[in-house]
């Protein structure tokens, strides 16, 4: 935890969820997660931390954290869920973003798992990010924030590669017919 907020690692696992949050700054929850979502206040830091399947290409790609959040408002209910694919997240919150670490830079969290005191045990902590919210007290927050930090550009320095790559891909059958 840091200072009187709370810090989180923000589990993000697809593409256009993380283009959505970094370009509308804010971020969604299932109702399932009602309870943990409705913890955030305003001041809580979220680090936001995309999977290796975020991407689509797990064998590629490696989880990175690659921005730094604070929560602008408590979590809300929304009457007009926000979509992808066909899960539905009625549950939102601002977020402050004002910086970003360009696309393939930003600390490899397994390389630091066996630093981090929410993962106590390294060869299973993949499992604690089955969720939207993992906790971090100060001694990870710090930490990660530290690797961070150096890899940070102004946001709009680095937006435009995540929003190319968090599009939608086009199938033939869904272009439009002229």
């Amino acid at each position: 935890m840091s200072g009187e907020h709370n810090a989180y690692l923000m589990v993000i696992g697809d593409r256009e969820a993380l283009a959505w949050v970094l370009s509308t700054r804010q971020t969604a929850f299932p109702a399932a997660r009602a309870g943990q979502a409705s913890r955030l206040a305003a001041g809580d830091e979220l680090l936001v931390y995309t999977t290796r399947g975020c991407f689509r290409n797990p064998t590629r790609d490696r989880g990175r954290v690659v921005a730094l959040a604070t929560v602008a408002a408590p979590v809300t209910r929304d009457a007009a869920p926000v979509r992808f694919g066909d899960r539905e997240y009625p549950l939102r919150c601002p977020l402050h973003v004002t910086e970003l670490a360009p696309f393939g830079t930003g600390p490899v969290l397994a390389e630091h798992v066996a630093a981090l005191h929410a993962f106590p045990d390294p060869r299973s902590w993949s499992v604690r990010l089955r969720r939207p919210l993992v906790p971090l007290d100060a001694h990870d927050r710090d930490l990660l924030v530290g690797l961070l930090r150096p890899a940070l550009v102004p946001l709009d320095d680095a937006l435009a590669e995540y929003l190319r790559r968090g599009a939608p891909v086009r199938r033939p059958h869904q272009a439009a017919s002229r």
